[in-house]
């Protein structure tokens, strides 16, 4: 059903193939073009690794939850038991968005005084629609699982949105880590000055000790924000370290063998060598079968010239082509049927 590919020609096991990612992984992503199959891809990958009696979660990320149509039943926010050894989860943006909101404005009430709140609120509720909010607040999320899950599950596989989406979420982690750093410095500086006024007033007047009890508590509402800012950056630097680490980590692009998407995957492939982000193989999917009458033959010839494009761009990455299936992959049974195809 499968074939191996490196450098473009037959590679007979010389490459890892997909289900020897998911092996010697602890975390997939599966990112493409949509239509191409990533879903299917993904839970079949996830499906057949917990037919190994590995112990893997498989997380959708794409606002579209097509876990549950895949599977033919309800999936939402929490795990869900598929099969033995099997749980699944579909992150919903709006929801993400909300809790992170809700997290945020609460720190904010807490270290802020009683008459800032209705500016809080208001600023958060105009902060909600802000460019790039979804993407913060689901790379936190996201990042969250990661650490939750690395040690309750042998696998986390996660199906992502389509490659723009997924490009800019994978280079957030660089981004967040460099801007918690700088808001960490400016709290830093604040701290030093409130300190400088503190030492100036001590031990004089009633005035001035009282102008220190309010400076006391300025230290320590800035020393909240700070404990707040360090624990965020160690958030989003651990899932940075994560991602890059080619051991632990890979990304699996999906693909069909036509020319958009083999021109998004191209660019994908350089957006995520660039973000430090390993591309462990590429999988064609739905690839025409050969010798199957003259309509999926020119249909296969056309392929191999959009592939061809493909291997002289990313000439070193393995590839794994599956066969076009006879009939749509919906419920259990059909995952597991499609989950031979990579293996």
């Amino acid at each position: 059903m499968a074939h191996s590919h490196g450098n473009g020609a037959l590679a007979s096991g010389s490459y890892k193939l997909l289900l020897d990612l998911a092996r010697s992984r602890k975390v997939l992503f599966f990112g493409g073009k949509g239509g191409v199959g990533k879903t299917t891809v993904s839970a079949a990958t996830a499906l057949a690794r917990a037919n190994e009696g590995a112990k893997v979660i498989l997380i959708s990320t794409d606002p579209a939850h097509n876990l549950g149509h895949l599977f033919d039943r309800k999936i939402g926010p929490r795990p869900v038991r598929i099969m033995a050894g099997l749980d699944a989860l579909e992150l919903d943006p709006d929801n993400t968005v909300d809790a992170h909101m809700r997290e945020v404005s609460s720190a904010l009430h807490e270290l802020m005084p009683v008459n800032l709140h209705k500016e809080i609120d208001k600023h958060m509720l105009l902060s909600r629609g802000a460019p790039g909010m979804q993407e913060a607040a689901l790379l936190e999320r996201i990042a969250e699982l990661v650490e939750e899950g690395i040690n309750e599950y042998d696998l986390i596989v996660f199906d992502t949105a389509p490659s723009g989406h997924t490009a800019r979420l994978m280079v957030l982690p660089e981004m967040m880590t460099a801007w918690t750093e700088g808001l960490i410095k400016r709290r830093e500086k604040a701290d030093r000055f409130a300190e400088f006024v503190r030492d100036l007033g001590r031990d004089s007047t009633m005035a001035e000790k009282t102008v220190g009890v309010a400076g006391s508590m300025e230290q320590e509402r800035e020393s909240k924000i700070r404990r707040i800012l360090h624990r965020r950056r160690q958030k989003f630097s651990g899932f940075r370290d994560r991602v890059s680490d080619e051991e632990t980590t890979s990304f699996i692009i999906v693909l069909a063998a036509e020319r958009l998407p083999v021109l998004e995957t191209i660019e994908l492939s350089e957006q995520l060598k660039r973000s430090g982000v390993n591309v462990g193989c590429l999988v064609v999917n739905k690839r025409a079968p050969a010798n199957s009458g003259d309509f999926l033959d020119e249909r296969r010839a056309q392929e191999e010239i959009h592939l061809s494009t493909l291997i002289d761009a990313i000439p070193l990455l393995p590839r794994h082509d599956i066969f076009l299936q006879a009939q749509d992959v919906v419920g259990l049974a059909a995952v597991a049927t499609f989950s031979t195809a990579i293996s």
